[in-house]
Protein backbone atom coordinates (compact mmCIF):
# COMPACT_ATOMS: atom_id res chain seq x y z
CA UNK A 1 0.00 0.00 0.00
CA UNK A 2 1.67 3.37 -1.05
CA UNK A 3 2.29 6.22 1.65
CA UNK A 4 0.96 9.20 -0.51
CA UNK A 5 -1.65 9.28 -2.99
CA UNK A 6 -2.04 12.31 -5.56
CA UNK A 7 -5.19 13.09 -7.61
CA UNK A 8 -7.10 15.26 -10.21
CA UNK A 9 -10.61 15.80 -9.58
CA UNK A 10 -10.79 18.32 -11.75
CA UNK A 11 -10.53 18.17 -15.33
CA UNK A 12 -11.32 17.73 -19.04
CA UNK A 13 -11.14 13.71 -18.72
CA UNK A 14 -14.08 11.62 -17.69
CA UNK A 15 -12.20 10.03 -15.29
CA UNK A 16 -10.09 11.13 -12.32
CA UNK A 17 -5.89 11.10 -13.02
CA UNK A 18 -3.96 9.83 -9.88
CA UNK A 19 -0.99 8.62 -8.55
CA UNK A 20 0.74 6.28 -5.62
CA UNK A 21 3.93 7.27 -4.70
CA UNK A 22 5.76 5.46 -1.31
CA UNK A 23 8.33 8.11 0.15
CA UNK A 24 7.39 11.71 -1.91
CA UNK A 25 4.84 12.72 -4.31
CA UNK A 26 5.08 16.07 -6.26
CA UNK A 27 1.84 17.78 -8.02
CA UNK A 28 1.32 20.92 -9.44
CA UNK A 29 -0.74 22.90 -11.56
CA UNK A 30 -0.05 25.36 -13.95
CA UNK A 31 -1.33 28.61 -15.94
CA UNK A 32 -0.23 31.17 -17.72
CA UNK A 33 1.20 33.55 -15.21
CA UNK A 34 3.01 30.72 -13.55
CA UNK A 35 2.96 27.50 -11.20
CA UNK A 36 1.62 25.78 -7.98
CA UNK A 37 3.58 23.06 -6.73
CA UNK A 38 3.29 20.95 -3.77
CA UNK A 39 5.73 18.29 -2.24
CA UNK A 40 4.74 15.68 0.57
CA UNK A 41 7.57 13.79 1.59
CA UNK A 42 7.76 11.08 4.20
CA UNK A 43 11.02 12.46 7.16
CA UNK A 44 12.11 9.13 8.05
CA UNK A 45 13.97 11.21 11.27
CA UNK A 46 11.21 12.22 12.60
CA UNK A 47 8.44 9.72 11.44
CA UNK A 48 6.16 12.48 10.29
CA UNK A 49 4.73 13.57 7.00
CA UNK A 50 6.05 16.98 6.08
CA UNK A 51 4.91 19.00 2.78
CA UNK A 52 5.96 22.41 0.68
CA UNK A 53 3.90 24.52 -1.40
CA UNK A 54 5.62 27.08 -3.58
CA UNK A 55 4.96 29.49 -6.92
CA UNK A 56 7.59 28.84 -9.43
CA UNK A 57 8.29 29.87 -12.81
CA UNK A 58 6.05 28.10 -15.87
CA UNK A 59 7.30 28.59 -19.33
CA UNK A 60 9.18 31.30 -18.33
CA UNK A 61 6.36 33.07 -16.14
CA UNK A 62 5.92 33.96 -12.58
CA UNK A 63 7.17 34.53 -9.37
CA UNK A 64 9.34 31.76 -7.44
CA UNK A 65 8.93 31.65 -3.89
CA UNK A 66 8.19 29.13 -0.94
CA UNK A 67 4.26 29.80 0.17
CA UNK A 68 3.99 27.65 3.52
CA UNK A 69 5.66 24.22 4.77
CA UNK A 70 4.76 22.58 7.80
CA UNK A 71 3.82 18.85 9.01
CA UNK A 72 0.57 16.80 7.18
CA UNK A 73 -2.48 17.26 9.71
CA UNK A 74 -0.87 19.54 12.00
CA UNK A 75 -1.89 23.02 11.60
CA UNK A 76 0.05 24.64 14.66
CA UNK A 77 3.60 23.85 12.38
CA UNK A 78 2.26 25.41 8.97
CA UNK A 79 5.19 28.50 8.24
CA UNK A 80 3.78 31.00 5.84
CA UNK A 81 6.95 32.63 4.03
CA UNK A 82 7.12 36.18 3.51
CA UNK A 83 5.56 37.94 0.61
CA UNK A 84 9.04 38.80 -1.78
CA UNK A 85 9.81 36.74 -4.27
CA UNK A 86 12.52 36.48 -7.61
CA UNK A 87 10.62 37.56 -10.49
CA UNK A 88 11.51 35.58 -13.72
CA UNK A 89 10.53 36.71 -16.86
CA UNK A 90 11.62 35.33 -20.63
Amino acid sequence: MSHFYAAIPTSARRTVPTACAHGRVSVYAAGWGGRIQTHLWFDSETGEDKFEVSMIPHEGQGDRVTIASGIVGKSKTIRRQAAHSNKYTR
